[in-house]
This record gives C-alpha cells, structure tokens and sequence, in this order.
C-alpha cells in the first residue's frame, strides 16, 4: 500500500475549527467523481480532551460508532443520519484525540453525469451536493467506507488539500440541527459559493441568550 502523505495528515492533526477551515476548498475524490468542499462544521471530542463538545458524536466518550475519531487525522468517519442519509466526515486533531469536520456541501468538479445518475431527484447541478445527506449520494459512499484513510494514493477515496484559503474569504457561524452548543460558531463557508446549504437551526435548541443594553 502506498504510504500516506504525513504532511497533508500534520495540516488537519490542529484544533477543530482550523481543521475545518483547512479543507474549505479543498477536492474530495470517491472514484472519478471530484467534489470541491465549499461548507464545513466542526466537531470536538469528549469531556476529558481538549475540545469538548456535547454536540459531537465523541462527546460522551468513545464507542464503536465514533472510535476512527479517535484515532489519526485525514481518515472517513461515515454514519447515517436519520437511518438514510450518508454523511462523510474528515478525522482531525492529533492521533488519540477526538474530532472530526463534517462536510456539509460541495461543487461537482468531476463526474458530474455520474453524480446525476446518482442524484435524479437534484433541481440543479448546484442542489447535487448541497448538504451532508445529498452530498455522501453524490460521492456514492456508504457505511463500509468508515475507516478509509483519505490521504493514501491507493484509497478509492480521497482528499486533496489545496492552498489555504484566504481568512477573508470564508464566513462562520452556529452549526446546523444539533441541539446541544448550538450556537458555537463552528461552521465555516465560502460565501462566494452557490452550493452552500441554508442555516436551519434544531427546534430542539434552546433559544440564544439575550444580549445584554
């Protein structure tokens, strides 16, 4: 197997938003369909690390489901929410340390008539990858795809980081649909996008303190 690219794995091995920031525009490849990352959230770990997090699936501690988050940076953390929609996550943080960047929505850079066949409900090429569910049908990736390490030539999946995008150039705020720290300011996106999903916050979140006269 061809070794991993430890400079890529070092990029996202920092805290959970910089990660996430890291892969804003960077290429997801699932065979020979591109996907250019334009929305991120991250995620931290459990109560004992240094990012705790009850909104992630780490926060409790670690169990089969969430145990690749654990591990190294760069690796797939797949689950199905609601019982159907794939949603692909990035591992990050140091090796032994919980957190992961879920990526929310892409750009079809490559195989766009593959992704059509894959997405015909779409109401446009953009709609083809807006949001986690949709975007892990575009990709075509499934629950067996948990563990793949994505900067690993010889994986059917990967990740390529590109230069940084500029601070300037990318927007935050509260994640979207969780109910616990709903207001942490851990999304990220480029506004320049059209494929960046709409903020729809949990009804099950309590409602954002007040602001103080």
């Amino acid at each position: 197997m061809a070794a991993v690219c430890a400079q890529s794995v070092e990029e996202l091995a920092v805290e959970p938003p910089a990660a996430a920031r890291r892969l804003l525009g960077a290429t997801l490849w699932s065979g020979s369909v591109g996907i250019r990352i334009v929305e991120v959230e991250a995620y931290g770990g459990d109560p004992a690390g240094p990012w705790p997090d009850p909104a992630s699936h780490s926060g409790r501690g670690r169990t089969k489901r969430n145990d690749v988050m654990f591990g190294p940076a760069g690796v797939l953390y797949v689950y199905l929410s609601y019982g159907m929609h794939t949603c692909i996550n990035v591992t990050s943080g140091p090796d032994g340390v919980a957190s992961a960047a879920l990526i929310r929505s892409g750009e079809v850079i490559e195989g766009l008539e593959t992704v059509r066949e894959r997405r015909p409900g779409a109401r446009s090429d953009l709609d083809s990858a807006r949001g986690p569910g949709n975007l892990g049908s575009a990709l075509g990736i499934t629950l067996s795809d948990y563990g793949t390490p994505l900067f690993d030539p010889a994986s059917p999946i990967r990740l390529e980081l590109h230069s940084p995008v500029e601070p300037a150039e990318i927007a935050s705020g509260p994640r979207v649909g969780v109910s616990s720290a709903a207001d942490v300011p851990w999304r990220f996106w480029l506004p320049s996008s059209r494929a960046v999903s709409v903020y729809r916050r949990s009804p099950r979140a309590p409602l954002p303190a007040a602001k103080s006269a």
